[in-house]
């Protein structure tokens, strides 16, 4: 018997929330690492969670994709409420997670890679056998799609760039009928030049209707291709922003802790850190086309 292609899922139309978390916190004993958090997630659209370490990213990734579940709060996908036990009861329900490790085999071809363990196969009970030939065919189309024209899917996936194997583990999962797509730090490991490839490739996912769950810690990422942002700081949601109501600016003024960062900046100058100017410029006092350079003697310089 044959693995037919993944099953149609329900058409869902662009902006319906798909996801939603109520009031949800997640404790390992006496630790906190998520408290009241309350975030959803429409389709067609690329929701942004910023944080720097220790925010509690990572925990809110694992309730997400059901590896571990909320100790209190309300959890629904498509407006009814869920209780994951574990990550293939999210995969049931169209929730997909890409990892920063990407779940790849490095040694394995580009096909096998995209299937793993979900070939298509032709022939019925002892005469099945793996159908090569439409599982090429079927990698390919898939990424193409994403917009990247791999030549020869038989190569290793571990003679990709970071990026690619980014697009080759996106592309899978929205093949296999991922509504949610949640990523894991995707740039954290990649050049300027990788990065802008996984950003494409997140806008293209929005394009074909998932909702993109992006998880950063880096602002400027996030705004080239959020339309919502939220910001988690010590395992509470302290900011939520629609993309017409934040400029990159306060993203990043949020995101280093604004009154924090210009405490530090009078700190380093009263150590003798820093000249004043800078350390206003630190604190975002004054931009830093505004700072003068001084010479030798003293005077401004160009």
């Amino acid at each position: 018997m044959s693995i037919p292609a993944p099953a149609e899922q329900p058409s869902i139309a662009a902006g319906e929330k798909v996801l939603e978390l109520k009031d949800v916190s997640k404790s390992f004993g006496s630790v906190i690492a998520l408290r009241d958090i309350s975030m959803h997630v429409e389709s067609g659209s690329v929701t942004c969670v910023l944080g720097d370490n220790g925010a509690g990213k990572s925990t809110l990734i694992k309730v997400l994709s059901g590896v571990h579940q909320q100790s209190s709060g309300v959890y629904t996908v498509g407006g009814e409420e869920v209780t994951l036990n574990s990550p293939r009861d999210a995969l049931s329900l169209g929730i997909a997670t890409v990892y920063q490790d990407l779940a790849t085999v490095p040694l394995m071809s580009v096909w096998r890679n995209f299937f793993l363990g979900s070939e298509p196969t032709s022939g019925f009970g002892p005469l099945r056998r793996l159908n090569v030939k439409k599982a090429k065919e079927i990698a390919r189309a898939e990424l193409l799609q994403m917009g990247i024209d791999i030549r020869d899917v038989d190569q290793p996936v571990g003679t990709l760039s970071g990026g690619e194997r980014q697009a080759v583990a996106i592309a899978r999962a929205v093949y296999f009928g991922a509504k949610v797509l949640i990523l894991d730090e995707p740039t954290s490991a990649l050049g300027v030049k990788q990065s802008g490839v996984v950003l494409k490739y997140i806008v293209q996912a929005k394009e074909r209707g998932v909702a993109v769950i992006f998880i950063t810690h880096n602002p400027h990422h996030a705004y080239l291709v959020g339309d919502r942002f939220f910001l988690l700081n010590r395992g509470r949601m302290i900011e939520n922003w629609e993309r017409s109501e934040v400029d990159l600016d306060a993203l990043v003024t949020a995101m280093a802790g604004g009154a924090e960062l210009e405490a530090l900046a009078h700190e380093l100058e009263s150590l003798g850190g820093p000249t004043e100017a800078a350390a206003e410029e630190v604190a975002g006092t004054v931009g830093p086309e505004e700072a003068p350079r001084s010479g030798p003697d003293g005077s401004p310089q160009a």
